[in-house]
């Protein structure tokens, strides 16, 4: 593939759910965790409320719903119980690795994950090594998904203006984001979680611009937005 065909200089990638299969795991923690904590959640709930949004909408999920003050240990615990699942059952997204170095683009990672769990994530798949250096958190931003404050910050950091990005995410939320930047949306729908919650729609109704069912496909699906002018 020659760069100079593709009308984007910088692929911006979610993280969980696009890169790592951890969607499923997490919201299901996040179900867990509530519970635990007299706050009756099942992982459809989850799903729909949480996918694609920071620790913070959890946590305050919490406390509205318990009219509560947050126990000092349900952080803690909940991390704890995420990354033990994540050792145990966290994989890259299928296909997504030769996808990636099949694009001769740079490449960056923004997510709503913090550091620590994206330094985790990204390792244990394997996939921190095409990405070091080039991670970005919403804990560098003032502002999560879906407000653009993460992905322009991402395309500042890599000297690249907005329109010449093209955003993959899996979530509602992150779409919105990446539209709210001036940025072309592709939404990912080859996550395990998208066989429990179908967001297709939600998608498109948050302005993706283009689906992806599988993360082979997306080399290809450059090349043809680029052909057609996006």
């Amino acid at each position: 593939m020659n760069p100079a065909s593709l009308a984007f200089d910088l692929v911006i990638f979610d993280c969980d759910g696009v890169l790592v299969d951890s969607e499923i795991i997490s919201c299901g923690a996040v179900a867990d965790v509530l519970s635990r904590h007299g706050v009756p959640t099942d992982l459809n709930y989850a799903l729909r409320t949480f996918l694609g949004r920071p620790a913070s909408a959890v946590t305050d999920a919490f406390t509205v719903q318990t009219n509560k003050p947050l126990p000092d240990t349900f952080v803690s615990s909940w991390r704890e119980y995420l990354f033990t699942r994540f050792e145990q059952e966290l994989v890259a997204v299928d296909g997504i690795r030769s996808a990636i170095e099949a694009i001769p683009l740079p490449r960056c990672v923004a997510s709503s994950s913090d550091e620590e769990r994206l330094q985790i994530s990204l390792g244990r798949t394997g996939l921190l090594p095409l990405f070091e250096g080039n991670i970005f958190s919403t804990t560098m931003v003032k502002h999560g998904k879906p407000a653009p404050d993460l992905f322009l910050y991402a395309a500042r950091q890599m000297d690249v203006s907005a329109p010449r990005c093209v955003v993959v995410e899996d979530s509602p939320s992150g779409v919105k984001a990446a539209k709210a930047a001036g940025m072309t949306a592709v939404g990912f729908t080859g996550g395990s979680h998208y066989s429990v919650l179908d967001n297709t729609e939600t998608l498109l109704n948050a302005g993706a611009d283009h689906i992806l069912k599988r993360a082979a496909d997306l080399p290809s699906l450059l090349r043809e937005i680029s052909a057609d002018g996006r």
